[in-house]
């Protein structure tokens, strides 16, 4: 049986159209990229949820959560526990940098390995997986409703 988890996050694009994304390792699904983000407050909106996230993983204050790209369901295990987490992405621009030293002192409890800026056409064949697995091709896509992707499995890959 796993746990629901609520959870958000943000798709922050450079001036270019990179992608900025976080390098984890977890216990159940291995190496893989996602944006910035995490798991809801109790009675926290996705919005809301997905801004905070990013001020605790990388220090910025100054991005705001665009429109809703999409919402998927995932299965991995957090801290131990076997979760089903159900995840809203939102769109956002910002500008490329790095995190704050402050924010990356906290990046070993969450299992962040590191992070980088992915061009579209890096993001597009990736050499680890990305999460949610079409996010490239949702990046690249005109703009229209949010997509629901339902459940997708991640396949385990290795660990780091």
């Amino acid at each position: 049986m796993r746990t629901p988890r609520r959870a958000a996050r943000l798709a922050i694009l450079d001036p270019d159209g990179a992608v900025f994304m976080f390098r984890y390792d977890d216990v159940e699904a291995g190496i893989h990229w996602a944006t910035p983000g995490g798991g809801l407050d109790p009675g926290e909106s996705p919005r809301a949820g997905a801004v905070r996230e990013l001020r605790e993983e990388t220090g910025w204050t100054d991005v705001e959560a665009g429109g809703l790209l999409c919402t998927w369901v995932h299965d991995f295990t957090r801290q131990g526990v076997p979760v089903r987490q159900h995840e809203h992405i939102y769109l956002a621009a910002g500008p490329r940098r790095e995190p704050t030293p402050e924010a990356v002192a906290r990046h070993p409890e969450d299992r962040i390995l590191g992070w980088r800026w992915w061009p579209p056409a890096e993001a597009a064949a990736p050499s680890e997986p990305l999460w949610p697995p079409p996010l490239a091709r949702l990046l690249a896509a005109p703009r229209g409703a949010p997509v629901d992707l339902g459940y997708l499995p991640v396949a385990p890959t290795h660990s780091a």
